[in-house]
């Protein structure tokens, strides 16, 4: 008897949908005899009691739990970690996960290693411009301007310090230029 409760539970039949025609539920019903029908409501309601005890079950299982884990001094709190640290502990052990971080720990090297490159192409440019004949002579340029302007000081000295007496020097005929010296760029 009981076996025939669990195959009966173990069904893979379809259960008629609530969206259903109701004429063919109806039509279901009409050929079933009151003795099956008898059987059948039987049947429901021991599987609702069923039901309902595995609900007070569960409750009084859920309460339990509860109760070891508040003397355990588990909270809320701290099991959310340990779950979060889990699921990371479980997504990191993944082979999609480490082939992942593989392939960003080499593009990261390899984007390192292309802005090493570009910071020397750029130095290497720059020194190139300082050096160049145009640069030479615009500098010339402006320590004769310097010359010209400051008039006592010899010429020479810092880039930085020529760019900025030839700024104050120009200041005069506008708006004041505030004075910058070499620790001030």
């Amino acid at each position: 008897e009981e076996r025939g409760d669990l195959r009966g539970l173990l069904r893979t039949d379809t259960v008629p949908e609530e969206a259903e025609d109701a004429a063919a539920t109806i039509s279901a019903t009409e050929t079933l005899s009151e003795e099956e029908q008898e059987e059948l409501r039987r049947e429901l309601a021991k599987v609702e009691e069923e039901i309902q005890t595995l609900s007070q079950v569960l409750a009084a299982k859920e309460k339990h739990l509860a109760e070891i884990k508040r003397k355990l001094g588990i909270n809320s709190l701290q099991e959310l970690k340990q779950n979060i640290a889990k699921g990371w502990q479980d997504v990191t052990a993944t082979s999609a996960y480490k082939k992942t971080s593989e392939t960003l720990s080499q593009a990261g090297q390899k984007a390192s290693a292309a802005f090493s490159s570009v910071g020397s192409v750029i130095t290497k440019k720059l020194e190139d411009v300082k050096n160049s004949p145009t640069f030479k002579s615009f500098e010339e340029k402006v320590e004769n301007l310097k010359s010209k302007v400051g008039g006592t000081k010899p010429a020479g000295g810092d880039f930085g310090e020529v760019l900025n007496s030839t700024a104050n020097a120009s200041a005069t005929s506008g708006e004041p230029v505030p004075e910058q010296t070499q620790e001030g760029l």
